[in-house]
This record gives structure tokens, C-alpha cells and sequence, in this order.
């Protein structure tokens, strides 16, 4: 069952914020509300403090912000001045070649896979003898591009697997 009110139950005097008028033509009521407590009250800032660096200081604690996980130039000061950890980000550049070789070679056995999918599906649909014969012979050709595709992969991971994995 739905009610209808035919006038607003009250007006607001008209404040900053207080009411608006709606597209309906009824007045809605909006408020701030006030930030939610923080459960740890000993984390809250609630002390200003404002220093002024050189611009050579300012560009570092920048770009640590910028490679780390803090998100402004004034968290990564917070976090130097209390002495707390500051991970930062690096990007291996030297693993981009061997990334994207790892992914043509994905690209390609999927490919392969899909090729061999649609070989055993028309090897079980024609019971020609003849044919099936012709269809065994491309799908021994698939797998020997898989394993050479194997191979490959094998010799990067084990690259990979020298550079990054302790002794």
C-alpha cells in the first residue's frame, strides 16, 4: 500500500544546504553528516605542522610518493619523520623481452590447442577411414609444435628461474 503526502511535513528556513526543491516540486531535506569516529583515536592527525623545503627536497619526497606505496608528498613526510616503512615499487625492465615472449608463445599454443580441438572433432564426425588417417597425421604435426613450443618455454623458465630463485 503506498501514501501519498499532499504537502510537505515541514519547511526548512532556506540555508546553505538545507533544502532543495526536487524536479517533483516537493522539498528535500539534505544535511551534512558529520565524519564517521575512527575506531583508533590514537591514529587520528589531528596536529597541524608546516615546513617549508627546498625545491630539490620537495622533487625526492615526490618521487617517492609517486614510487611508493604512500599517496601524497605529505604522507611519505609523515612517514620518514616517525621512521616508519616506506615499500617502494621498482619495475624490472630487463623481463619485458622474455614477458612478451612468454606471451607470444601462449598466444600460440592456444592457437595450437584450438587446431587440435577442431581436428579430433572432425576426426570423430567422418568415419571415412581415408580420412581419419589424414586427420591423425595433423594432429601429430600439432603436437610436434607443442612440443617444440614446450621446449622454449622450459629454456625461459629455467632462465627465470637462475635470476630470481636463491641458490
Amino acid at each position: 500500500m503506498y501514501f501519498r503526502l499532499r504537502k510537505p511535513l515541514c519547511l526548512l528556513p532556506q540555508e546553505e544546504g538545507a533544502a532543495e526543491l526536487a524536479p517533483s516540486g516537493k522539498h528535500i531535506k539534505t544535511t551534512k553528516m558529520p565524519r564517521k569516529k575512527s575506531a583508533h583515536p590514537e591514529k587520528v592527525l589531528t596536529h597541524v605542522l608546516r615546513i617549508r623545503v627546498t625545491a630539490a627536497v620537495f622533487k625526492r619526497l615526490e618521487k617517492i610518493s609517486k614510487s611508493s606505496d604512500t599517496h601524497s608528498v605529505g604522507e611519505a613526510a609523515r612517514k620518514i619523520l616517525s621512521k616508519e616503512k616506506i615499500t617502494v615499487f621498482y619495475k624490472d625492465t630487463t623481463l619485458n623481452a622474455t614477458m612478451e615472449e612468454l606471451a607470444l608463445i601462449r598466444k600460440e599454443l592456444r592457437a595450437i590447442g584450438i587446431n587440435i580441438n577442431q581436428v579430433t572433432k572432425a576426426f570423430h564426425s567422418d568415419k571415412r577411414e581415408n580420412s581419419q588417417l589424414f586427420q591423425v597425421r595433423r594432429i601429430a604435426e600439432l603436437y610436434q609444435k607443442v612440443a617444440a613450443k614446450t621446449d622454449i618455454l622450459l629454456i625461459l623458465i629455467n632462465r627465470l628461474a637462475e635470476k630470481w630463485l636463491p641458490r
